[in-house]
């Protein structure tokens, strides 16, 4: 079946330039006279690599608290986070030591998965960049913001996707606000700025369990009605083609998560790549959790699933995996140009700090390189499995227990054995699917994951049998009275 979408876009892209609102990006250079030009940072050799874990990817996974608020935690006191703990300086300016008591938390909650908020490259190329350019970027990326840092980081997030082309967003939440808005307007542009008929309007598929800010980005595409929603059930590809077959609209788009983010399951790529040939549909993947951690390369789930050219857009974000900062969506020439001229929450937000984007360049270069941290997190998945006793397939343990209280109860117990492990609740999943979200890393050892297991075996009966469905509760764990 023909895919209409590249004509759509260049119509679209025409209409902007007759209404001369067609925006470019034209990077500022911060290079000039500088120690070495920004296009040598490019090269891997200058970032120093190591062959495993070093001390300081403990920092990654290993927290510090202070009593006052561990005991607030532990009795379920509300904070609002204003426990400030007071250090007197000594005459030369140096803090003294710290007069209340620490407890150390492993964490097992956080999306740092290969560790690398805490590598040297990465901080060294932040801290050597903030002291050449200060943190800037002084504006918006259209107007004084971008710069061949950033375009540099663009340029290395499209060779990793395997795209043509790459455009920072602020956030990941913002990139794919940007992005469902951007495809509500193409239909607006067509009909040269009147609204949308019913039958002209862009129809978007959206997996039920999508991350927020594809919801939102969805609902106000619909609120300006250019788009009609299609919700289908979680990874349900019949339910999901027979919503494709019966819809009469011509501009479809199905957008899904590549790796869930609160229940660890993927999506079915190679189901959705066959469903594509079938509708001619836009294929979008908001691989977040997938980008650096999944593929030999850290290509992200596409590359896992061996579909990258099927793919049309990606988006993600450095702020998991990569351990910074940012959103980006990876895309056609075309697809960025009509973006950064329609995407609001791309156009109206201050581009990513100058630091920072050195830093996340400094982290895909040494993500690439030092592949033994995508190979220790796939050996952490595999111990957990091992140990527990249940089948898992990502980083990301959905432990689904069901009411509030029991999930709080849990995730206290876990906290009194020293691990950060919180409870998820609603509204961040539906009611009575509440869960222990456990996330794995590259800078856990087998150890940790032997520690954590024999706690929650304290407050799970890990044998009984586990139903890991993210849409239904899960019956099979048995929560002991804590």
């Amino acid at each position: 079946m023909e895919c209409w979408w590249d004509y759509w876009v260049d119509e679209a892209l025409a209409r902007l330039h007759s209404l001369k609102v067609l925006r470019s990006l034209r990077p500022i250079s911060l290079s000039a006279n500088k120690s070495k030009p920004i296009e040598e940072m490019s090269n891997a050799n200058d970032f120093e690599t190591f062959d495993g874990l070093r001390s300081w990817d403990r920092s990654s996974v290993e927290v510090e608290i202070d009593e006052s608020t561990f005991q607030k935690w532990v009795d379920d006191i509300p904070s609002p986070g204003d426990e400030v703990i007071s250090r007197d300086r000594n005459v030369d300016g140096e803090l003294g030591p710290c007069p209340y008591q620490l407890k150390k938390l492993l964490l097992f909650s956080g999306n740092d998965y290969l560790g690398l908020s805490s590598h040297p490259a990465v901080r060294q190329a932040a801290a050597k960049t903030a002291q050449e350019h200060g943190m800037g970027p002084r504006g918006s990326a259209l107007i004084c913001g971008y710069t061949n840092y950033h375009r540099l980081l663009e340029s290395s997030l499209a060779d990793l996707k395997k795209k043509e082309d790459c455009l920072l967003c602020p956030t990941g939440f913002a990139a794919n606000m940007a992005l469902m808005v951007t495809l509500g307007s193409v239909s607006t542009l067509l009909c040269a700025g009147r609204k949308p008929l019913k039958d002209e309007r862009v129809a978007i598929f959206s997996d039920a369990l999508n991350h927020a800010s594809i919801i939102d980005g969805i609902r106000l595409a619909e609120r300006q009605r250019e788009a009609e929603v299609f919700v289908y059930k979680h990874c349900d590809m019949a339910h999901l083609n027979t919503l494709l077959s019966t819809c009469t609209l011509k501009k479809k788009v199905v957008v899904t998560d590549g790796l869930f983010s609160m229940d660890g399951d993927f999506a079915p790529l190679v189901e959705l790549v066959e469903l594509r040939k079938k509708h001619a549909f836009l294929l979008i993947i908001d691989d977040a959790h997938g980008t650096l951690v999944c593929g030999k390369n850290g290509g992200g789930v596409a590359e896992q699933y061996d579909c990258e050219n099927e793919i049309d857009i990606c988006v993600g974000t450095l702020s998991k995996a990569a351990g910074c900062h940012g959103g980006f969506i990876a895309c056609s020439k075309k697809w960025k140009q009509l973006l950064q001229s329609r995407g609001r929450s791309f156009i109206f937000s201050t581009a990513l700090p100058v630091p920072i984007a050195a830093a996340a360049h400094a982290a895909i270069v040494v993500a690439k390189k030092e592949n033994w941290r995508r190979r220790a997190i796939w050996s952490r998945v595999q111990d957990f499995s091992t140990l527990a006793q249940i089948h898992i397939t990502s980083p990301i343990i959905s432990l689904i227990i069901g009411d509030e209280e029991t999930a709080l109860l849990a995730s206290r117990h876990m906290l009194k054995m020293g691990f950060h492990v919180t409870a998820i609740r609603p509204p961040t999943v539906p009611s009575n699917s509440c869960r222990l979200r456990v996330t794995l890393s590259a800078a856990h050892t087998y150890d940790d994951i032997k520690r954590l297991t024999d706690a929650l075996s304290h407050c799970i009966n890990f044998s009984s049998p586990l139903n890991l469905n993210p849409t239904t509760p899960n019956d099979g764990i048995i929560i002991s009275k804590l």
